[in-house]
């Protein structure tokens, strides 16, 4: 049971590092995808945001119109009252404070978006720089990627030219051997040319009487014993 359980462990193990490799073989494909994503997702928030700020708008205005209908109907029961219309200012009365029930209820929904709409802008300027910054990650991660890659690459053209460079040496050397050879042999052959050429002309100044020849005759040796009998006399 160990020796299976080890062995599922392994290939459990295998498998998540084949899926890492594969994971960060596409890092900046996936990446690029998620900053699209939320590029995308905060397009849709501004619109989001733009809806709301129109609804705050509508509200904004009947808040307004409310407001100046109060102001409006105050003035109505002021003049009701220096008329002497009591029961009519009553009703006008009664109209301003379901005008004021109104403005409070609008009033706080106005209040809500206002809030609203600054979290949203909040979240979404946050939202912005975060891509942003995300973005000039990326860059610089994909800069710092191409210069290692090249560093790489460099280094194995490098070990390589290093490696063509010595076995370059090494037939440089053979050539430099075998010319060498070729040039020694060459020498040695024009020196026993010339060595040839030399005692082929010794013989033949010989034969001509011009320089004596290597060796001394009857004739030679007599001269030479009276000569050294009329030395000692």
């Amino acid at each position: 049971m160990a020796f299976w359980s080890k062995l599922v462990t392994a290939v459990r193990g295998a498998v998540n590092e084949a899926g890492e490799a594969a994971v960060d073989s596409q890092a900046f494909r996936i990446l690029d995808q998620e900053i699209r994503d939320a590029e995308e997702a905060l397009g849709l928030a501004k619109q989001d945001l733009a809806a709301v700020m129109a609804e705050h708008m509508g509200v904004e205005r009947r808040v307004q119109a409310l407001q100046e209908s109060i102001t409006q109907h105050e003035g109505y029961a002021m003049q009701a009252l220096d008329k002497g219309e009591d029961l009519l200012a009553g009703e006008i009365a009664g109209k301003i404070a379901e005008f004021e029930q109104e403005l409070a209820a609008q009033s706080a929904i106005m209040d809500g978006f206002t809030e609203n709409i600054r979290q949203l802008k909040h979240s979404i300027r946050q939202t912005e720089r975060n891509i942003k910054a995300m973005r000039r990650e990326v860059h610089m991660i994909k800069a710092t990627e191409a210069v290692q890659n090249a560093n790489d690459a460099i280094t194995t053209r490098h070990a390589g030219a290093t490696s063509a460079a010595t076995s370059a040496s090494e037939t440089l050397a053979r050539i430099k051997s075998r010319q060498q050879q070729r040039a020694d042999r060459a020498a040695a052959a024009r020196t026993l040319h010339q060595e040839e050429q030399g005692a082929d002309l010794h013989a033949k100044l010989q034969a001509a009487g011009i320089t004596p020849s290597g060796t001394s005759s009857a004739h030679d040796i007599l001269a030479r014993l009276k000569q050294r009998g009329a030395a000692k006399t």
